[in-house]
């Protein structure tokens, strides 16, 4: 354990108050990952923490303490109870004294391990051989902790695919039954936990998994081959998607190119030219053309910009005697022509072409 997280469990300690690691964290660090988002939880209340780490006034979104330090990003939360939950968020919460109680409301035994500051581990609910076995199983009852929020079903699909682990018979059983739930999330937290599935290498397992549970059909997705990238707008780009998602303008458009280019299932000078090096990148890796090729194609393009052309717009009206408003097309077709390499990008070639024309 890294000392700066052992030095935060400590000051805890030693102002008389239980603190452990606990979550994400644990369970990647006995899985050889590494992590940099650190939970702790304890039964030192809010304003305990505020009297121990004096210098940090940095309350979190969960009633608890947060603590930035080096790479870490640390939250400190006193052992609770959720009494009653709105819309997936606890909205009535108590404070107790227990670490089992305050590890049962979490959602999988896999991120309710615990670690001391001594390494040691506390595994009150079977986390350690769920982990050993590559399972995903939810803490206390499926029904119940589905119903409370819904978004467990998405987190159990994403840990299954980023770890490439198996999700219970009873809980995959409770997720069928209970699977329309889902539309019940804002596209958002939807779009957040689809992104994460299609970042790591086994989404596959977690695209499996959405439709085999009638997830894909609810969110109205569907997909055929996929070859991963390193890319999310490549990926989001091999789907079908009828939803509206929250993709950014720049988003949107990588989708909506990545796209017109793996249906053109080529790369060429135009290709280059109209989408950019970076769409043609991504959608030559899914169409299989190695992109050292596709790096030097744009590299020896002829024309790379509209402004590259060697002639200026008063030129183009004077040899052509045509209007203002049928400039754009000429130039199109000048460019057309240089990126066929049906015509150098020189001047003097230039005009001889148009006093042809």
């Amino acid at each position: 354990m890294d000392t700066i997280i052992k030095k935060v469990l400590n000051e805890i300690n030693s102002s008389g108050y239980e603190a452990y690691l606990v979550g994400g964290f644990v369970r990647d660090y006995l899985l050889g990952i590494k992590s940099l988002d650190v939970d702790i939880c304890t039964n030192a209340l809010p304003k305990d923490l505020h009297q121990i780490f004096k210098n940090n006034n940095n309350a979190n979104n969960y009633g608890g303490f947060n603590l930035k330090i080096k790479s870490y990003n640390i939250d400190i939360t006193t052992y609770r109870q959720e009494l009653k939950y709105a819309k997936r968020k606890p909205i009535e919460i108590k404070y107790i004294n227990s670490l089992e109680e305050d590890i049962k409301r979490r959602d999988f035994t896999i991120n309710a391990i615990c670690l001391d500051k001594k390494d040691q581990v506390i595994d009150l609910v079977g986390g350690v051989n769920d982990l050993n076995k590559r399972l995903i199983r939810m803490i206390g009852d499926n029904h119940q902790k589905i119903v409370e929020d819904p978004l467990r079903i998405l987190r159990a699909i994403r840990f299954a695919s980023i770890l490439n682990f198996k999700i219970v018979d009873d809980l995959q059983e409770e997720i069928k039954n209970n699977y329309q739930l889902v539309s019940t999330l804002s596209n958002k937290r939807i779009k957040d936990e689809l992104t994460k599935i299609l970042l790591n290498k086994n989404f596959l397992v977690g695209l499996n998994y959405l439709k085999d549970l009638k997830i894909l059909d609810l969110l109205e997705i569907s997909f055929d081959d996929i070859t991963y990238v390193n890319d999310i707008s490549g990926m989001w780009a091999q789907l079908k998607i009828n939803r509206d998602f929250e993709f950014t303008k720049q988003e949107k458009r990588n989708i909506i190119n990545i796209r017109q280019i793996i249906s053109e299932g080529n790369i060429n000078y135009k290709t280059l030219y109209k989408y950019g090096l970076y769409n043609s990148l991504v959608a030559g890796e899914i169409l299989n053309i190695n992109p050292k090729l596709v790096n030097k194609m744009y590299h020896k393009m002829p024309i790379k910009d509209v402004k590259d052309l060697q002639i200026s717009n008063e030129e183009i009206m004077e040899l052509t005697n045509l209007s203002k408003e049928n400039l754009n097309k000429i130039k199109k077709d000048l460019i057309a022509s240089i990126l066929d390499e049906k015509l150098n990008n020189n001047y003097k070639e230039i005009k001889n072409y148009l006093i042809n024309l």
